[in-house]
């Protein structure tokens, strides 16, 4: 089946319904590690909810939309990339990401998005992809900036947690961007 080598012991593969006990149990691992920087509804507590997240961006995979990939090191799920947002019709996507500990500081998240961002832009001929994140996500900013992206705006404090509201940062790379970037 597909599965896209990252690094000589990391992988990148479709997280699909069938990997719900494996989603949940990285969950388990991941959750109080990564609930500050996604939505609520990702972060699950147990197989059924894991399944339901799993179902939910298959039948988005399967409507041209949302797509979601595991990334496992050593042989052990520790993370993902996923298309939050796809509109082949609009021309744009938005890239999301996520990792337990053990998954940091291997340069994961920036091998595995750059898949997605060559297959959307390039492949797939999309216009602009997009990339949100907390502003105090310094992570995720890393990223972003790794990758190429501008930062196109702040939405103050449009991230909800806690009982606090952070600011929200987009960045953007435009698909002439993308390919300047990635020669």
């Amino acid at each position: 089946m597909f599965s896209l080598p990252l690094r000589d012991n990391a992988v990148l593969r479709p997280l699909e319904s069938w990997h719900a006990e494996e989603f949940a149990a990285h969950l388990d691992r991941a959750r109080d590690h990564i609930r500050p920087w996604v939505g609520p509804a990702f972060v699950t507590t147990d197989v059924a909810g894991a399944r339901a997240t799993l179902v939910r961006y298959g039948e988005r995979q399967a409507a041209d939309g949302g797509r979601l990939y595991g990334i496992w090191l050593d042989g052990t799920l520790v993370g993902g990339v996923m298309f939050t947002v796809f509109d082949a019709d609009w021309g744009t996507c938005e890239v999301g990401c996520w990792l337990e500990p053990a998954g940091e500081g291997h340069g994961l998240v920036t091998a595995a998005s750059t898949a997605l961002l060559d297959w959307a832009l390039v492949e797939r001929g999309l216009h602009r992809a997009e990339w949100h994140c907390r502003a105090d996500n310094d992570r995720s900013v890393a990223v972003a900036r790794r990758l190429g992206m501008s930062l196109e705006g702040t939405r103050r404090e449009a991230w909800p947690y806690d009982g606090a509201r952070y600011d929200k940062q987009i960045w953007g790379i435009l698909a002439s961007e993308w390919r300047a970037h990635r020669t």
